[in-house]
């Protein structure tokens, strides 16, 4: 027959008969029933022993909670020393990482937003802003391919602006690609527009770097290597991931900034005909040219990204930082742990004496590291959500993304799980007979 916790546990399913059910299964024993109805009661039956199982099962996890709960809240100011490290740790990562992936999209931004199938770009180039002069015989070679119906100069270099009356200098990177073709323009136009800077001196700049280059508004003058410079375009969001900031110019006027002769250029952006075999012109691209790489965009992207990112050492700082980040996060969550263990090894005893396995007591121990990680990602996550808003108009914000918020949960897990192996190892080595000690 069913128990009454059981036929309460029943009733929560919605099985409010459950008695009846288990008796008419009696009869069904004595096999005063047609068949038919036994076989429904047979099902029936099994279907309840699997909802008492289940329930049973319930119970069990619920005590593992209750305890888990009770001995984490047990010492308040344990329990805030525990959050606290979780939380500086997920923070530390967070901003590591954020800022990582922040500078990750930020060194590729220009590959991102040209209209290219393929870059022409000079051998052993690492980077869009570190690059020498291609021949410039390169376009006419490019466009002498079947398929290929563009190939756009870019003009790209370091040069100094003067700001208006007399006023400092500052180094700046000029681009400078035709203003009549698809290449590489300035996008996100807030005043002005890029066909302005076909117009003599014509530049654009973005607005976040009005006060580092001392323009107050569009229309105002300035000079780049001694040669007037007058901002008719201002943008929103282009944005360098150094202090320098990105100048856009019309080829010619790019070229005059830069002192670079009338045939050169940094790079070509080869555009493709929509259905031309881009394997095969980029294979006849490659066997044509000399001293000069074509890349696709994906290639250019990577190779800038490793020289940015690790040929620097800025991405290994950032990560190095981040794994920094968790290491302490770990150390404090075990610490905290191992001290709350042996502190409640009475208590773990005396379940060990009343028949509790191992196994019961090391759940009560990862649930309570599982409530810490719990608790501590979500102060961490609310705090972090301040941080980005905050940092959205820096230089380097930092970016939270859905991949990255789910994984540091799982991060945070997995670190105060393995945090609670210093405490299981003590419990492994409790003895029963500790609870008739005193």
């Amino acid at each position: 027959m069913v128990g009454q916790r059981d036929a309460a546990c029943f009733k929560g399913w919605g099985l409010k008969p459950a008695h009846r059910a288990i008796a008419e299964f009696d009869v069904v024993i004595g096999g005063t029933l047609p068949l038919k109805r036994r076989w429904g009661l047979v099902k029936s039956h099994a279907v309840l022993r699997t909802l008492q199982i289940s329930c049973a099962m319930y119970g069990a996890m619920t005590l593992v909670v209750t305890l888990a709960f009770r001995n984490l809240f047990h010492d308040r100011v344990r329990l805030v020393a525990t959050v606290v490290g979780i939380v500086f740790s997920i923070i530390l990562v967070t901003v590591q990482l954020g800022v990582f992936l922040s500078f990750e999209r930020m060194v590729t931004t220009m590959i991102d937003h040209a209209q290219a199938d393929f870059w022409i770009v000079p051998s052993e180039t690492k980077s869009f802003e570190e690059s020498s002069f291609l021949n410039g015989t390169e376009r006419l070679q490019a466009l002498s391919i079947n398929g290929v119906t563009a190939a756009v100069p870019v003009i790209v270099g370091y040069a100094s602006w003067r700001k208006p009356n007399g006023g400092a200098s500052t180094p700046v990177l000029v681009i400078g690609t035709p203003d009549t073709s698809v290449g590489l323009q300035p996008w996100n136009v807030v005043e002005g527009s890029v066909r302005d800077l076909s117009v003599p001196e014509g530049v654009a700049i973005d607005r976040s770097y009005f006060e580092q280059l001392g323009i107050a508004q569009i229309g105002e003058h300035a000079e780049i290597n001694n040669h007037k410079a007058r901002v008719v375009a201002v943008t929103k969001g282009i944005r360098s991931f150094t202090t320098t900031p990105h100048v856009f110019a019309s080829l010619e006027r790019a070229r005059a900034y830069l002192g670079a002769p009338p045939n050169k250029a940094n790079f070509f952006i080869v555009r493709i005909a929509p259905n031309a075999d881009a394997e095969v012109i980029r294979s006849r691209l490659a066997s044509s040219l000399s001293g000069a790489d074509v890349l696709t965009p994906e290639q250019f992207r990577q190779r800038t990204r490793q020289f940015w990112l690790f040929d620097t050492g800025a991405g290994a700082a950032l990560l190095g930082s981040a794994i920094l980040g968790i290491i302490v996060g770990t150390i404090i969550v075990a610490q905290t742990l191992y001290s709350s263990t042996k502190d409640h090894l009475k208590e773990f005893a005396t379940l060990r004496a009343i028949g509790s396995s191992y196994k019961y007591i090391l759940k009560v121990i990862l649930g309570q590291a599982l409530l810490s990680a719990v608790i501590g990602f979500s102060i961490a996550a609310a705090i972090d959500l301040v941080l980005v808003k905050m940092t959205a108009d820096a230089a380097l914000p930092i970016i939270m993304t859905p991949v990255l918020t789910l994984g540091l949960f799982v991060l945070t897990v997995t670190m105060c799980a393995i945090a609670a192996i210093s405490a299981i190892r003590v419990v492994t080595r409790i003895d029963p007979v500790l609870v008739f000690a005193q």
